[in-house]
């Protein structure tokens, strides 16, 4: 039996580019549906209201930065309660048993055709899209940076975490310094240097297998999620990116000519 019914939404959401720009933004946990036929995965209303089930915030920043831009979105649609997309297939947290102390009973007694139904109706045809979406921009000859946007709550594990933003990166070190020059130029923010995460190739799915396996320039940006639970952060914020991204752009344009 699949998973998804036709009342369900699809797995993600395309908002097309509607002018030449060099970014591919994508946003793994921008929203927080569940197929019917899971329902609440046996997690609480207010549960469901936190960081656990999505990235706050940065569904309204990714769609305001889109339309500054005018660069393609790919939003992923259900909630990573339901499946972390910026997992690998298989990985131990991809379903959670449990999250930030909650704990997600249908995840903890998943069986395996179950986590393949997932997999397979959520997971694949949200990396499939990012992947078409790469393909058609190499056969027109359109250079590209994935930008993978997240957010992050501002305490956790009884610590606060003072950043407001976070550039994460692993093999492209040159991005993330020259984006992380930029936005402690703006002289307002506190930015962590892969912090509060680390990206690595175990810990996230996104950036290794689209951007890192294909040689492609990428920014991961996280911004925490007291700064853009309402419209207007998620508005400053999409201001501040679309200023800061070109700068990017044009510095990387420079500094990878060759000699």
């Amino acid at each position: 039996m699949a998973l998804l019914s036709e009342d369900d939404p699809p797995p993600y959401i395309v908002h097309a580019a509607v002018r030449p720009s060099p970014f591919l933004l994508v946003a793994d946990h921008a929203g927080r549906q569940s197929p019917k036929r899971l329902g609440d995965l046996g997690v609480s209303p207010e549960d469901w209201e936190r960081h656990i089930a999505w990235d706050i915030g940065i569904q309204g920043v990714g769609r305001a930065l889109h339309e500054r831009l005018g660069a393609t979105l790919i939003e992923q649609v259900y909630s990573r309660l339901v499946i972390d997309c910026n997992r690998s297939p298989g990985h131990p947290t991809s379903l959670t048993p449990v999250s930030d102390g909650t704990a997600v009973p249908a995840n903890q007694t998943a069986s395996v055709l179950c986590r393949a139904s997932r997999e397979m109706e959520i997971l694949h045809p949200y990396h499939d899209r990012i992947a078409a979406e790469l393909a058609r921009r190499k056969t027109d000859g359109q250079p590209t940076a994935l930008i993978a946007l997240h957010s992050f709550t501002p305490r956790m594990g009884g610590a606060d975490r003072p950043w407001h933003v976070g550039v994460l990166h692993h093999r492209d070190t040159v991005s993330a310094r020259i984006m992380l020059d930029l936005l402690r130029a703006d002289g307002d923010l506190c930015v962590g240097d892969n912090e509060p995460y680390v990206l690595t190739t175990t810990s996230d799915y996104t950036v290794p297998r689209h951007a890192e396996a294909a040689g492609l320039p990428y920014l991961e940006l996280e911004i925490r999620q007291d700064l853009i639970a309402g419209r207007g952060g998620q508005d400053a914020w999409a201001v501040r990116l679309a200023r800061l991204l070109p700068l990017y752009w044009k510095r990387l344009e420079e500094e990878t000519q060759p000699a």
